[in-house]
């Protein structure tokens, strides 16, 4: 850990040299490539141990210690705080790109063209070409935002396009994050517009599969679907039910996905003596239980080979949960008796 916070230490100082001192002047394609390692390196750092409080508190004492010392010595330095660390490769472009001293050299290649045969430089990562790149995909965002078209036309043409700016970030190399912050800023950009959003996903996925580059955008789509799980359950409540079946008869893992969001749905459910109903009680946004039978069913009807399992695994929790046939003591046999009505 002692090595983990020297580099985050002496990242953050790098970080302020990019953007406050003239020593900028001596840097080079190199020493830029090696300043965007070790903001990855940082970045990464913050996904491994974000979620440890422990951890998350010792990183943030040594984030405050070089502060304090960079303020002293650098006027109008900016601090760094422990939500900035999955944003470095940004703050350190930001601070290159405000620094006059900054050598021409280096700008011509922030803004040229990327070699694609050499996109790497030895152990660090080619960075030609990264405002280009980011430019590129501020306008795919822009293009992709629903401005006044949400029909499903519309949607249409936005997933063909989406499909074909995720297959040209992946056919870049294995690093599979500049494709990911694509899709966030996408999703930032429909920020309001959930639905649209939610068919320009559809319509992706939907998308006919001409050749191996449309099958890997379409597969790191579900793999990121799975991953952020209030996208997935905001697409399975916004997206019409004919929609949701066609996208499991196309693939097996959104089947599998669109399944672990009922049982989800589910598990959040309480049985209102008020109502005589289940309601959801913490899952935004709320479904009926009517609502959640119909879901099963259809996906049955469409997928026979899953209902088979997927009752015994909810048999399995009704008998968890007592085994009981009275209604409103387990929300897994009154589902189970719903569907098999």
């Amino acid at each position: 850990m002692e090595a983990v916070l020297k580099n985050l230490s002496s990242t953050v100082e790098l970080l302020a040299v990019a953007a406050h001192s003239s020593a900028v002047k001596q840097w080079d394609r190199h020493t830029v490539s090696r300043a965007f390692g070790w903001a990855r390196y940082c970045e990464h750092v913050f996904s491994r141990f974000h979620s440890n409080s422990a951890i998350r508190r010792v990183m943030e004492q040594q984030l405050q210690l070089t502060n304090q010392s960079l303020q002293d010595v650098i006027p109008g330095y900016s601090k760094v705080c422990f939500p900035d660390l999955p944003r470095l490769q940004h703050l350190l472009l930001l601070g290159l790109l405000n620094n006059p001293e900054l050598p021409i050299s280096i700008m011509k290649m922030l803004f040229g063209t990327r070699n694609p045969v050499d996109n790497t430089q030895g152990q660090y990562q080619d960075v030609t070409g990264l405002c280009s790149h980011i430019i590129q995909c501020k306008s795919a965002c822009k293009v992709l935002s629903p401005v006044t078209d949400l029909s499903a036309a519309g949607a249409e043409v936005q997933g063909a396009m989406l499909v074909e700016r995720l297959g040209a970030l992946l056919s870049q190399g294995s690093d599979t994050r500049p494709a990911e912050h694509f899709l966030g800023c996408v999703l930032q950009g429909c920020e309001g517009a959930g639905q649209h959003f939610c068919l320009v996903i559809a319509a992706a996925l939907l998308t006919t599969k001409n050749s191996a580059a449309q099958t890997a955008p379409q597969e790191f789509l579900l793999d990121w679907l799975q991953n952020k799980h209030s996208v997935l359950q905001g697409l399975c409540s916004a997206l019409p039910a004919t929609l949701l079946i066609d996208l499991a008869k196309e693939h097996n893992k959104f089947r599998d996905a669109y399944c672990d969001v009922l049982k989800k749905w589910a598990s959040d459910m309480e049985y209102s003596i008020s109502e005589g109903e289940w309601v959801q009680t913490s899952t935004i946004p709320t479904v009926s239980f009517q609502k959640l039978t119909a879901h099963f069913m259809a996906l049955f009807e469409a997928c026979p080979s899953l209902r088979v399992n997927t009752e015994k695994e909810l048999n399995a929790l009704k008998i968890s949960d007592g085994d009981f046939d009275v209604r409103g003591l387990s929300v897994w046999g009154d589902l189970l008796s719903a569907l098999n009505e």
